[in-house]
């Protein structure tokens, strides 16, 4: 059936016709500004229509057309078929990914490239929402702020394109992993039935924030919300030396990786904690 989205924008219809009538007065106290009379464009016998005149008479019959294709198109008409119900788990999962400044290290491996960790967190998430069919996922982006992408929904590819639009740094610089949890401790609370879980992933330590980690972690047990954890991030990289290769040296760029404080989240919910040294590892 044939469904319209904004159904009223059809009442203008008559418009030009109004405006006509309510200008005809005007123009002919104006000689200047006269509107040709209805009456110039009646039938006349075929014998006297020149090309000009049939055009001149079908003018209006089109301009007509063309506003009300106009209306119609604006008014969105939409043909829907039978309603389809979803399979449903009851599982609601809230992801929070962390996008600070550090989630742009290029030190994992994705397709034999070095790519940044945000980039593989993307891909690896990407996969993951895609196999959520009947549960309903949410977004949380976190770094100096958190804020909520995405709320809870079955729509699985607009959070995904959300997530993907997402660059390094546009939530500020820091980690606030406490924030991130109050602020999905709040969202799932509102969501009461059902399994309700966190996927946490960051490459960090809580450096910034309102809440402290394990105070949000508490806060999602009196809740029943289990929160997984997730470390990302190489533990060994090669920094060139001033010469390139002469000279270059293995750091590890997940020193500020905060794994206790993660371990300690997962387990005061009921969670784990998964350590993500690689493109594999996340999988």
């Amino acid at each position: 059936m044939i469904e319209w989205v904004w159904p009223y924008v059809l009442l203008l219809a008559p418009l030009p016709a109004l405006l006509r009538w309510l200008w005809r007065p005007l123009a002919n106290r104006q000689a200047a500004l006269t509107v040709p009379d209805v009456s110039s464009f009646r039938l006349q016998p075929e014998s006297a229509l020149t090309g000009r005149t049939r055009r001149l008479h079908w003018r209006p019959a089109l301009l007509w057309l063309a506003w009300l294709a106009l209306l119609t198109a604006a008014a969105r008409p939409q043909w829907t078929g039978e309603p389809v119900t979803l399979p449903t788990t009851g599982r609601d999962l809230m992801l929070a990914v962390d996008i600070s400044g550090s989630m742009g290290t290029e030190d994992m491996q994705l397709a034999d490239q070095l790519v940044d960790r945000l980039t593989v967190v993307k891909q690896v998430v990407a996969d993951f929402v895609a196999a959520r069919q009947g549960d309903r996922v949410g977004l949380i982006l976190f770094g100096t702020n958190a804020y909520l992408q995405a709320p809870l929904t079955f729509d699985l590819a607009s959070v995904e394109r959300l997530l993907n639009e997402a660059p390094v740094g546009i939530a500020g610089g820091k980690t606030a992993i406490g924030d991130a949890i109050g602020l999905a401790v709040k969202r799932l609370r509102a969501h009461p039935d059902g399994d309700r879980v966190l996927i946490l992933l960051t490459d960090g330590a809580n450096n910034v924030g309102e809440v402290a980690p394990t105070k949000a972690a508490e806060l999602a047990a009196a809740e029943a919300i289990r929160i997984y954890t997730i470390g990302v991030g190489a533990e060994q990289m090669r920094m060139p030396g001033i010469f390139g290769a002469l000279g270059s040296r293995l750091i590890n760029p997940s020193a500020e990786l905060d794994e206790n404080t993660l371990t300690r989240i997962a387990d005061a919910t009921g969670g784990r904690y998964f350590r993500a040294r690689n493109t594999a590892k996340l999988l």
